[in-house]
């Protein structure tokens, strides 16, 4: 198959060396690729004998015509040239698209058939318990465990418990401590009537058990010290429960929820933290014919790491000792977000099917680091080395102007009026249309801070106007 490949003056080296091993024309047709015209790519197809052309992701232009008038396939290549050598290989392979660029289009792609063979293997799944049409066990997806730490003192219950479904979780797990009541207990699970998702009750407490077997489909946790007092009301009520070692051990307290009548167990050897015995724990994990609870939450709220990196391998841990439920939460501000990482992390393990190690599966966790660095051409000319800015200050006659963060939106005010927006662009050019700015270094100076809110909203950081990031 013969390529015709136009490029700029500025890709023309990478293009040409990705073409190396390919039946390819490499052509230069100005000094940025994107800019390629219909009129241009028609006499190039016109000069030679090409099966297909492959344009810049980059370009705008509509090539229809010119497949009608030369009957020559023209498709959307990668959008940066770094990523070509990773499409040429798979041309005649996989479909091309003539509007979306080929980076992009294989990436979704590749997602969309990880999520569809994670949909069938749920399918498929023969499961050892459900809660309310929720697979546990038996080959199922690893499910994913939120907690929400005193829940009988949380202003705005309902919503959160709304929101950890909504970002992934499979259960919600309500915590009560120590100076709950039963009476918190049934307050907190009335204010979720009609919420359709499992959720369980995080309590040692005999009286707090009791008080959530009305609505609760799961109970955190039973011991020896509980079981013999509640044991069998949880049997009674149908409730699945985990299991934790206690003193007695884990074996002795799988017996006696056995013995109490209890159908649905699930065993949680208890993770600890790193450095206090994570790898040891680990050992801990295996025997028993019950499903596995896997507690990364006391990992990932103990260790000052950013959590998507710590979820992911903590996701990759609990797949390998085959554990059914990942306990999650986002007690602390440093694990925000802990709940969508993990479901993410969770999907990633179940779609390794033969794969070696979880990566190029077409789900990922990468959040700040690339996997695939693009290197484009640097600018033509020696450098020239600025002088440090200037400090000196004038105020715009306009008014300055407030920025702000809050809940995924960048909030500006200039003189009573807020403007919201989720983009810097959106924001730059409303203020601008408002006749919010005047000077060119106050725009320059926004487009800088309207970047940096932008950047935090996405990662979900607190932003400081002027302050470092």
């Amino acid at each position: 198959m013969r390529i015709l490949l136009p490029t700029g003056e500025a890709t023309a080296g990478v293009v040409r060396k990705a073409a190396e091993d390919f039946d390819a024309d490499v052509v230069v047709t100005g000094e940025i690729a994107a800019f390629l015209t219909p009129e241009t790519l028609r006499d190039l197809i016109g000069a030679g004998d090409y099966d297909l052309v492959l344009v810049s992701g980059m370009s705008t232009a509509s090539f229809a015509a010119v497949e009608v008038e030369t009957g020559v396939p023209v498709y959307r290549g990668p959008r940066h040239a770094a990523d070509l050598a990773m499409v040429l290989p798979l041309i005649g392979r996989v479909a091309l698209s003539r509007e979306v660029p080929a980076d992009e289009l294989f990436a979704t792609e590749r997602r969309a058939e990880a999520y569809r063979w994670l949909s069938a293997l749920e399918d498929a799944a023969e499961p050892d318990i459900v809660l309310r049409g929720t697979k546990i066990g038996g080959g199922s997806r690893m499910k994913v465990l939120a907690e929400i730490m005193d829940a009988h003192c949380h202003p705005a219950l309902r919503d959160t418990v709304e929101d950890f479904y909504a970002k992934g979780a499979d259960i919600v797990d309500l915590g009560f401590g120590f100076d709950a009541t039963p009476a918190d207990v049934e307050r907190c699970f009335a204010a979720l009537d009609g919420v359709e998702g499992p959720l369980a009750a995080d309590t040692q407490d005999p009286a707090l058990i009791r008080a959530a077997l009305g609505r609760a489909d799961l109970i955190l946790s039973l011991h020896e010290g509980n079981i013999p007092l509640v044991g069998e009301e949880v049997a009674a009520a149908g409730v699945a429960a985990v299991v934790v070692p206690g003193a007695a051990g884990l074996a002795a307290n799988l017996s006696a929820a056995r013995a109490a009548g209890i159908a649905a167990l699930v065993a949680d050897p208890l993770l600890q933290p790193a450095g206090s015995g994570l790898v040891a724990s680990l050992c801990g994990f295996s025997g028993d014919d019950v499903p596995l609870f896997f507690g990364a939450g006391n990992v990932a709220e103990l260790i000052d790491a950013d959590s998507v990196g710590v979820n992911a391998l903590l996701a990759a841990c609990a797949h390998e000792v085959g554990a059914s439920v990942v306990f999650t939460s986002e007690h602390s501000d440093k694990t925000r977000g802990s709940v969508a990482e993990m479901r993410r992390a969770t999907e990633m393990m179940a779609v390794m099917g033969d794969h070696p190690y979880p990566k190029d599966l077409g789900i990922d966790l990468l959040v700040l680091k690339e996997k695939r660095r693009r290197r484009e051409p640097l600018p033509a000319g020696d450098p020239v080395d600025v002088p440090p800015a200037s400090d000196a200050f004038t105020p715009d006659p306009a008014g300055n102007i407030r920025i702000a963060v809050a809940g995924g939106w960048i909030l500006t005010e200039h003189q009573g009026t807020v403007y919201r927006g989720r983009t810097a662009a959106d924001l730059t050019a409303a203020l601008l249309d408002g006749g919010c700015v005047t000077r060119l270094d106050h725009a320059a100076y926004l487009g800088r801070e309207l970047a940096r809110a932008e950047v935090a909203a996405h990662l979900g950081r607190s932003y400081v106007q002027d302050g470092p990031f």
